[in-house]
């Protein structure tokens, strides 16, 4: 059985998704397979003083960290959305002290703070409507589970005080379709592109691929492949370590769901860049 329904989300307008999430109907549901064909973003919330080094931090990991909008001190959304609120919808946040999850909550304005600076970052869910197009499978959705996500022996490059491992998701599939996937995402720069591994999960660092540190285990069937994409959680393991005092980040697998369809997305930032 499904560990949650979200067939009732699946078609609805990004706006009205956001609508129904900031007015409490929807929470602490992962947002995989929402408002299908629109991007979704994750969420990283930085005191202003830390947010060039994080700027930054996310311009030498693109694949990790692709920046889909900057928001400086107000929590109100332009680019990803007209009436976006990343404070109010989210279905879940996180919110890290010194580099320590000191709570979770559906609503974080009780935790903004004045000059704060958000970042959306793109995310692996805006590529797997291409994958299910191409009649590939992805498990956690197929199985009303929430990606499984993993801390891997590999490092991303540091700047300022951010530094630390990158995160990889996980879907497994068979070798035929890792080569398709491989393809499909690698023309997908802006929601993490190709592929980091496909295989061994141990030459990642990866113990146990039963046991994520985000997320939730997936089944994997005889004969199939483990591949792995740079995720948008990476930057919560860089907190952890940078420390700042107040942080607010979504819940892993709870997005921010934009209104830029996810066919639409690479060639609309590719204008932007070009506007400034």
């Amino acid at each position: 059985m499904p560990n949650f329904d979200i067939s009732s989300y699946i078609d609805l307008r990004p706006a009205e998704l956001r609508r129904r999430i900031r007015s409490g109907e929807i929470t602490s549901i992962p947002t995989a397979g929402m408002s299908t064909g629109y991007a979704q973003a994750n969420l990283v919330i930085l005191p202003k003083e830390y947010a060039e080094d994080f700027e930054e931090f996310a311009r030498l990991n693109p694949a990790p960290c692709p920046i889909l909008e900057i928001l400086y001190g107000d929590p109100h959304t332009h680019d990803m959305g007209e009436d976006g609120n990343i404070l109010t919808d989210i279905p879940e946040y996180f919110i890290y002290k010194d580099g320590k999850l000191n709570d979770r909550c559906t609503d974080a304005t009780a935790y903004w703070q004045e000059g704060m600076v958000g970042f959306l970052i793109g995310c692996s869910f805006s590529f797997e409507e291409a994958l299910t197009k191409a009649g590939i499978e992805v498990r956690h959705i197929a199985t009303g589970r929430n990606v499984p996500m993993y801390k891997t022996n590999m490092m991303t490059k540091p700047a300022g005080p951010f530094y630390g491992p990158i995160v990889c998701s996980m879907r497994p599939m068979t070798p035929e379709n890792a080569r398709l996937a491989y393809e499909i995402t690698a023309a997908m720069p802006h929601v993490h592109g190709a592929p980091l591994h496909i295989g061994d999960p141990a030459d990642l660092g990866i113990a146990d691929v039963n046991t994520p540190d985000y997320g939730e285990a997936v089944d994997i069937h005889e004969g199939e492949v483990t591949v792995f994409w740079p995720c948008g959680v990476t930057p919560q393991a860089a907190i952890e370590n940078a420390k700042p005092p107040s942080v607010i980040t979504h819940s892993p697998g709870h997005m921010f769901v934009t209104d830029i369809l996810n066919r639409e997305l690479n060639d609309y930032l590719a204008r932007k860049k070009m506007e400034k």
